[in-house]
């Protein structure tokens, strides 16, 4: 089954490989140039740096060798989705399993509070909204002092009030802002694209309203095929009154299999959309390119895997892997615990936990040969590394907006 759906990835990528038209997108840039300003995307949210620096006491202790609590916890509540997305990393990951039952995520949440976990986000390789306890889940997390956020597709959007006052950040994962493109390249239906843009300005509304702190923000998963979508979603964003638009690069796995070509990032075309298209930005309206990604490719600048103890991830399944690279079958060697048979503060002290963050540390593993394209710890990472490598400083963090979310 799981073969099936990387085939169907690999075939549906293929039928739209090829960067989008040079000219279309020039073009673009001329049309759009009077919707332009100079305001700072990065005025009050910088969605491209690591929130290390205000976490100093436990990055200190973890150099210190202590045994210490991640700061963030990035997870799935399922491995469903709805939707067949042409970028879909996760898609190449899944594992067989059983669901993750109310209870476990319950026991999960609390051990997390127990220990010292500071945030939750509900991202890695599921659509967590798919997920019949997903409202309950955040509720209890935000009940228990953990910080909560969600990266989602929208369609599935329910009790939006109540998610407006719980949630730190709300990411829509969206790709175009024509219909049909989005529909295509997200492997879904143009009704289900003019739903989510309804749950979006739903929220917006609510968020207002109601005076609520959450941040609303849209990603585009961009693949060099879909650039001249770049600047319309730019626009689209802005008009839904969201508070930001996040464009990155696409994650392929150690073997290439999404065919994803990096060098396009680096090229002058790319270089001049971007810059384009965050003059969208708005005193009350951020666009903003994952720079540091776009400019390294495919490349690590560091030889140690330092990050995972400070930020871990799980499984829809319920699997916890030092990262999401790790979740598939083939690298069940990697697997520290399962939280549908062990209680996760148990698997946190286990000698396994210990032994597997240890060894990706050593000089036994090396992340730039053994692990898949700029994962979710890059950031920290590379910070980590600088600091114990070549006593280079942890950076201070530009903003203080979502300081717990690393």
């Amino acid at each position: 089954m799981i073969e099936k759906r990387v085939i169907h990835l690999q075939r549906k990528a293929k039928e739209h490989r090829g960067p989008a038209d040079e000219a279309t997108i020039r073009r673009q840039i001329e049309e759009f140039t009077p919707l332009m300003t100079n305001a700072d995307p990065r005025a009050v949210l910088h969605l491209d740096t690591t929130k290390l620096s205000f976490h100093k006491e436990r990055v200190e202790a973890w150099r210190r060798g202590e045994h210490v609590a991640p700061l963030l916890i990035d997870t799935a509540l399922t491995q469903k989705c709805s939707y067949s997305c042409t970028f879909c990393f996760a898609g190449l990951q899944q594992l067989d399993s059983t669901p993750v039952s109310w209870e476990r995520h319950e026991m999960f949440l609390e051990d997390c509070a127990e220990i010292g976990v500071k945030a939750i986000s509900l991202v890695s390789d599921g659509e967590s909204t798919e997920c019949p306890h997903f409202v309950d889940f955040v509720l209890k997390a935000k009940s228990l002092g953990l910080d909560i956020a969600v990266g989602t597709n929208g369609l599935k959007l329910t009790r939006l009030d109540e998610l407006a006052e719980a949630l730190t950040y709300i990411r829509i994962n969206i790709n175009a802002a024509s219909p049909s493109r989005n529909a295509k390249i997200m492997g879904t239906s143009v009704a289900n694209h003019h739903k989510v843009l309804a749950n979006i300005a739903e929220l917006v509304r609510i968020k207002r309203e109601g005076g609520y702190p959450v941040t609303i923000g849209l990603q585009q998963v961009l693949l060099p095929e879909y650039a001249d979508q770049v600047l319309p979603l730019a626009i689209l964003g802005r008009s839904l009154g969201v508070d930001y638009l996040v464009i990155k690069h696409c994650s392929d796995d150690e073997n290439g299999r999404l065919g994803v070509d990096y060098g396009w990032y680096k090229s002058e075309l790319a270089q001049d959309l971007f810059q384009a298209a965050e003059r969208i930005t708005t005193p009350t309206y951020s666009v903003q390119a994952k720079w540091s990604k776009f400019k390294t490719g495919s490349d690590r600048t560091y030889s140690r895997c330092f990050g995972t103890p400070l930020l871990l991830q799980m499984s829809g399944s319920g699997v916890i892997a030092p990262c999401g690279s790790f979740f598939s079958d083939k690298y069940r060697s990697f697997h520290i615990g399962d939280i549908k048979t062990t209680r996760f503060k148990e698997i946190w002290q286990s000698e396994a936990y210990k032994k597997i963050t240890s060894h990706l540390a050593s000089d036994q593993f090396d992340p730039r040969r053994q692990c898949a394209s700029l994962c979710l710890q890059d950031k920290v990472n590379e910070a980590l590394f600088d600091w114990v490598e070549h006593g280079t400083p942890i950076p201070d963090s530009p903003t203080q907006a979502h300081r717990n979310f690393i």
